[in-house]
């Protein structure tokens, strides 16, 4: 067992490998480092074998799960060239994995997003999902990563009206804590037309869950 800190530091080339991380090798080092003392502080042994490339792979992971602080989530709201459509468009169940931004713990689930075009603009079906994904893969609250989705689609897209629904599971209630598996915390966000008629929200709510 180590009995104090370890002077051991992460292999910077080995670090720099990785290729298609959003981070810097330095970063990556930096969270290296961390991940050896919190295996240390647990009582573990950083060099045991099982454990020795370890804070490499978390730092890999840390960097791809908050990929979206680095990139800018309104590029992808940009309306298509030459197409028009008025009426009401949903994706649904668009996979999500995000960190809760207190325990540092994943939250999994499902987005759903709808909106109705204004000035027949719409957006590429693929773009949503990105749009998404990108604000997931940060630090997050659920509450806000809904509304974030809703208000950057609004603003960029300045539709009649949006509405984002997520559901997801979060390990820091189900793994710790009141440890209650299965629990399911739905959020929404609704703008606009949706907001106002509670007919044309009751539409939207009624695809998404697969209702006629």
């Amino acid at each position: 067992m180590s009995t104090g800190y370890s002077t051991t530091e992460p292999d910077e080339e080995e670090l720099a490998a990785g290729g298609a991380s959003t981070l810097p090798a330095e970063a990556l080092a930096k969270i290296a480092r961390g991940v050896r003392l919190i295996l240390e502080g647990i009582g573990e042994d950083p060099e045991r074998p099982g454990l020795r490339r370890t804070p490499v792979r978390v730092a890999e992971m840390y960097a791809e799960l908050t990929a979206g602080m680095r990139e800018d989530p309104h590029e992808h709201v940009v309306p298509l060239p030459g197409d028009k459509h008025d009426e009401m468009v949903i994706v649904k169940d668009i996979h999500i994995a995000s960190l809760c931004e207190h325990h540092l713990a994943p939250f999994v689930g499902r987005c759903h997003i709808a909106y109705i075009p204004k000035g027949g603009r719409i957006l590429g079906l693929s773009k949503l999902a990105r749009m998404a994904e990108n604000f997931a893969r940060r630090l997050q609250v659920q509450e806000r990563l809904t509304s974030d989705i809703a208000d950057t689609l609004q603003d960029g897209l300045r539709p009649l009206g949006v509405m984002v629904v997520i559901e997801a599971e979060h390990t820091c209630m189900t793994l710790r804590g009141v440890k209650k598996p299965g629990a399911v915390t739905i959020t929404s966000a609704i703008r606009g037309a949706f907001r106002k008629d509670s007919r044309t929200r009751a539409e939207a709510m009624a695809l998404i869950r697969g209702k006629d």
